[in-house]
């Protein structure tokens, strides 16, 4: 198992409506994330710079391209797209982290 961390980036006031929506997370996309390697994901926000932290603990056989790809993901970035720091393809503007302590 491996464990990814990354940042992204919320627009300001969004944080409630970004909260909201995930507590609506669609079950197709849940369902998406776990048969795609993800056992674990959480995301936290620091409030002072609209900045989110999300940790994943990924399978072995966790494929980002293959993620990236499918329909549900690529809705799910368009529906989000408003609330976020966002690439053209609408997919989140990521800042990957480095592992730097971990106690298990």
């Amino acid at each position: 198992m491996r464990v990814r961390g990354f940042t992204m980036k919320l627009k300001p006031g969004c944080a409630e409506e970004y909260r909201r929506r995930h507590d609506a997370l669609w079950p197709e996309l849940a369902a998406l994330l776990r048969e795609s390697g993800i056992s674990d994901y959480a995301i936290f926000v620091d409030r002072g710079s609209n900045t989110l932290f999300a940790v994943q603990k990924l399978g072995p056989e966790f494929d980002p391209e293959a993620l990236r790809r499918h329909p549900v993901m690529r809705r799910w970035w368009e529906y989000m797209a408003d609330l976020m720091e966002v690439h053209p393809d609408k997919s989140p503007v990521e800042g990957e982290l480095e592992l730097m302590f971990h106690l298990a």
